[in-house]
C-alpha cells in the first residue's frame, strides 16, 4: 500500500490544478492530502467533474460517487474577462489569482493572460466594481475534457510559483519593516513622545480603493 505522501502526490497529479477552492481547501495539493488521510471524499471537485471522480476513485480504490452538489456543478471550463473601461486598478484581483495569471500595476488597467487562466473565479468576489465576467471558454465540453493534463501540469507550476512569490514577498516585507525599527532614533530623556503609528501599507491601500471606489461611482453615474 503507498504511503500518505506517495497516495497524496498520486490524487494530485489526477487534479485539475485550476486552485478553485471549490473543495472546500486551499488549493488542489491541500485537497489530495486530505483524501489521501481520509478526511475529504473523492467527490468535492467540480472542475475534473465526473470523469475526474473516477480517476480518483481508481487511485483510492473506492466505489466512484456522484459529484457533492455542495461543491458546485459539472460544467465548461472559464475565462476571465476584466472589462478595461470599469477596471480602477486596486490590484485585488491580482492577489486572488492563485495562477498569477493577471498582469497590471497600481491604479493602472488590469487584464487577464487567456492562455494561463484556469476559471477558478477567485478573482470575480476580490474585484470591488464588478468588472470582471466569465466567458465559456470551452463551449460544450466539460470536466476533463475541457482541460488537459498539459494544462494541469502548467497550472500546478504557476501556483507553486505563485505560492513562493507570496512567500517572498511576505519576507522581504518584514525584513523592511525590521530595518526601518532598527534604524529609528531611540527616546531619551524627556523626548517628546512619538506622535502615534504612522498609517500601515494595509491602511493606505484600503483608502486607495475606497477613493478608486469613489471615482467609479462618480463615473457611472454620468
Amino acid at each position: 500500500m503507498s504511503s500518505p505522501a506517495r497516495l497524496a502526490d498520486d490524487l494530485d497529479a489526477a487534479l485539475p490544478q485550476t486552485q478553485c477552492t471549490r473543495c472546500g481547501y486551499p488549493d488542489c495539493r491541500a485537497y489530495a492530502r486530505a483524501m489521501a488521510e481520509g478526511s475529504a471524499p473523492i467527490n468535492r471537485c467540480p472542475p475534473g467533474g465526473a470523469e475526474g471522480i473516477v480517476r480518483l476513485a481508481g487511485i483510492v480504490g473506492k466505489p466512484v460517487l456522484p459529484l457533492d452538489p455542495a461543491h458546485g456543478t459539472e460544467g465548461p471550463r472559464r475565462l476571465a474577462v476584466i472589462d478595461e473601461a470599469w477596471c480602477i486598478g486596486c490590484t485585488l484581483c491580482l492577489k486572488a489569482c492563485p495562477v498569477d495569471c493577471i498582469v497590471g500595476g497600481p491604479k493602472q488597467m488590469h487584464t487577464v493572460i487567456e492562455s494561463q487562466c484556469t476559471g477558478c473565479e477567485l478573482c470575480i468576489p476580490a474585484c470591488p466594481v464588478d468588472c470582471i465576467s466569465l466567458e465559456n471558454a470551452s463551449g460544450s465540453r466539460t470536466g476533463w475534457d475541457a482541460w488537459s493534463p498539459e494544462d494541469a501540469d502548467a497550472a500546478r507550476r504557476r501556483h507553486e510559483f505563485h505560492r513562493l512569490r507570496l512567500a517572498r514577498d511576505e519576507r522581504e516585507r518584514r525584513e523592511r519593516l525590521a530595518a526601518r525599527a532598527r534604524s529609528a532614533p531611540a527616546l531619551q530623556g524627556d523626548a517628546a513622545p512619538p506622535a502615534g503609528p504612522e498609517p500601515q501599507p494595509a491602511d493606505a491601500r484600503q483608502a486607495a480603493i475606497a477613493a478608486a471606489l469613489a471615482r467609479a461611482r462618480a463615473r457611472r453615474s454620468t
